[in-house]
């Protein structure tokens, strides 16, 4: 220890009081400011307190109280914007699963603001690294010169009218979207904003989502992360950030120089007035620690065989995440923070929903998942998050990972599946016309239990981890150089199809090609039953030149093309299908729209042949049908949507009765999406080109 540190004893006086051990973290209520923190197995904790800029240790203060398993105090002088850490006294024992190391500086689990960053550095390993012994050996180095730190912070703020936009689920419209990639190309944003929270508040990008029509943003992980030392030694970073290191406080990459966690409030409400809801990426299934041989910077050297899932041999961890460890959400108090977490973000931030990933992981018992797990269970009953959106990432790695469908009722889930076939079909695969009927239903014959509704299904052709949907339909292959891992890393199971030619090119036919494919997908998205979600940039045509894992890329490939102009046709063309999905509520998910009459509410649906015919089981399974018709009915209303990924046009009869005017409201031939076309059809047939889509609404009697 520096010699220039205060050292004081746990004695209880007029400047340390005992405190209370109810509420975790350090709180500052007006007069002085409380310490709370969960250790079962530690032997003593020290509260170091440090200078304004987090260079030097001022003074190390030992918590006075130890109860019910939270070590505690109260200091009377310490005030907002105080910056701290915790030491945490214990056995060194990895063979028995605790990894206490005093020498190591610890971030507070509940700290809602960090200051500095962490520099990826052999002292913050509780370990020498390189040693004979690996993670066996014990390493002396003090941390704090390379770790950020924990800031003491006030609590209030003005909300005013802020009013949640409560966007029912069968209208919800979900955009995917990263913070710094929203705003990092805007060049005529100041720079101090790109890439932060106040950046994504600008009126210029609230006023993009606006006019797209989306009704929700979901953005990818803004709980406090940092750059791994992998990434930052090739010149890369944690761009996308699933690998959190503290579940109250945002990244700090995301605020502004000297800004304040405030600022994240007030994006929320500058999005809440213009009626679109925020929607949080969340990882509660393992930490930034990695596994046995990763750093310790909080939890691990808190109280490592509590935080973390640990393995028959204790020395390990029980890994479902691919990420080198679990939480143990078994653990009473692991699952506490996670739940004060999300109802933090919640009460005090007023967000909106989170969507959960990996989240097989947070169902587990070991190698069991079960919907009726604790922390189902508890989010199930939870007062406060029974009216947020609840969004599963339904998968892991571990054994029986893949769980789509089987979350619990109020839950909805990202459906892979609908991807995949979507993908499938519009490539001209053979034999996928029954999978992308059930698809654009709903899946039902997946989610339609337990009262389920079809919103439970999250739509998407697109995601963050994966091809942008210009690449979809530009590659064949991925091209991951980039990422420094000799294109090894990301899926090569895309269901891509590059049209003719491997990435850019001056072909006008292939172009033109791409830009179809493109609505084509976009149109089925938009016109299916459930949840869409769509993808930052793909109503731009963002590229991300072939890498479908760009999670480490800090530049203009992850970035939104606000400078792009000529996809102007396309952006419009995607708003104008939300337009046409928000006209109708054959498109409001809120009843399954099975293939037969609803009578509850007068509506059907019937899936037709292009000869005007019913399908017929066999035609299901014809491996050269292409080319499909559905007709939906409700109140007064018809609507016929043609699919035809052949490479021939296919003419569908339009259905009984034939003499009514059709409106055409979509056609990914020539880019309408207008629910108030005036094109109206006047022939018994529409023809539909090779690969292309229609959309047509006539009135029909009840």
């Amino acid at each position: 220890m520096d010699a220039n540190v205060t050292k004081a004893p746990a004695v209880v006086g007029r400047r340390l009081q005992s405190g209370s051990h109810v509420e975790l973290g350090a709180t500052w209520d007006g007069s002085g400011t409380n310490f709370a923190l969960f250790s079962a197995h530690a032997e003593k904790v020290e509260l170091c307190l440090f200078d304004a800029r987090g260079r030097r240790e001022i003074e190390r203060i030992e918590l006075p109280e130890f109860t019910h398993q939270v070590w505690h105090g109260y200091l009377t002088d310490v005030r907002p914007g105080q910056l701290y850490g915790y030491r945490v006294h214990g056995p060194y024992a990895p063979e028995a699963g605790h990894r206490f190391n005093s020498n190591k500086l610890l971030l507070d689990p509940y700290a809602v603001q960090h200051h500095g960053t962490m520099r990826w550095h052999p002292a913050i390993f509780g370990y020498k690294v390189g040693h004979q012994s690996g993670d066996l050996s014990f390493d002396r180095r003090d941390s704090a010169f390379v770790m950020p730190k924990c800031v003491v912070a006030d609590p209030a703020y003005t909300w005013g009218s802020d009013i949640r936009p409560e966007v029912p689920w069968s209208r919800t419209i979900i955009y995917e979207a990263h913070v710094s990639g929203m705003t990092e190309g805007l060049g005529d944003m100041e720079p101090p904003m790109r890439g932060t929270f106040e950046g994504l508040a600008d009126p210029r990008v609230i006023d993009h989502f606006v006019k797209l029509g989306v009704t929700s943003v979901e953005l990818l992980p803004v709980q406090a992360f940092y750059d791994e030392g992998h990434l930052t030694e090739k010149g890369l970073v944690n761009w996308w950030g699933y690998s959190t290191i503290g579940f109250f406080a945002p990244a700090q990459r995301y605020l502004t120089a000297g800004g304040s966690h405030h600022e994240f409030k007030l994006m929320v409400r500058r999005l809440h007035e213009a009626g679109i809801e925020v929607i949080l990426d969340v990882v509660y299934n393992h930490t930034a620690e990695g596994s046995e041989l990763g750093p310790t910077i909080s939890f691990r050297g808190i109280d490592n065989a509590s935080y973390y899932t640990l393995a028959d041999d204790p020395r390990y961890y029980f890994d479902t995440t691919g990420c080198g460890n679990s939480l143990n959400l078994k653990n009473s108090r692991v699952l506490q923070m996670v739940m004060d977490s999300l109802r933090y973000w919640v009460e005090e931030c007023h967000v909106d929903g989170f969507r959960f990933d990996l989240a097989t992981t947070l169902g587990r018992d070991r190698d069991h998942y079960s919907e009726h797990a604790v922390f189902l269970e508890a989010v199930r009953q939870d007062p406060v998050l029974k009216g947020v959106k609840l969004i599963a990432e339904p998968w892991d790695t571990g054994a029986g990972g893949y769980q789509v469908g089987n979350f619990p009722p109020g839950w909805a889930e990202w459906n892979d599946q609908y991807r995949d076939t979507v993908r499938g079909y519009w490539r001209g695969d053979g034999g996928t016309l029954g999978t992308l009927a059930a698809r654009m239903l709903g899946s039902s014959e997946t989610f339609s239990h337990a009262g389920r509704r079809p919103w439970s299904s999250v739509n998407f052709i697109t995601a963050h981890d994966g091809f942008t949907l210009m690449d979809l339909v530009s590659y064949n292959e991925k091209h991951n150089a980039a990422n420094g891992e000799d294109n090894k890393d990301g899926h090569s199971h895309n269901l891509s199809w590059n049209c003719g030619v491997e990435g850019p090119t001056d072909d006008l036919e292939i172009r033109e090609l791409r830009t179809r494919q493109r609505r084509n997908m976009m149109a089925t998205l938009l016109l299916s039953q459930g949840t869409p979600m769509i993808l930052m940039g793909d109503e731009r045509g963002r590229s991300q030149d072939g890498n479908n894992n760009s999670y480490c890329q800090p530049g203009e490939m992850n970035w939104f093309p606000w400078e792009a102009s000529d996809d102007a046709e396309f952006e419009t063309f995607v708003a104008g299908l939300i337009a046409v999905r928000k006209s109708f509520d054959l498109f409001a998910a809120d009843r399954y729209l099975h293939s037969g009459p609803d009578v509850r509410v007068n509506r059907r649906a019937a899936w037709m042949r292009p000869d005007g015919r019913s399908m017929e089981p066999g035609n299901w399974n014809d491996p050269n049908a292409r080319a499909v018709g559905l007709l939906m009915h409700r109140k007064g209303t018809d609507l016929y949507l043609v699919l035809n990924a052949s490479e021939t046009e296919v003419a569908f009869m339009l259905p009984e009765p034939i003499e009514r005017p059709w409106q055409r409201l979509v056609d990914t031939q020539t880019g309408l999406a207008d629910p108030d076309s005036p094109h109206v059809e006047s022939a018994r047939e529409v023809v539909t080109m090779p690969r292309s889509l229609i959309l047509l609404k006539a009135p029909a009697d009840d």
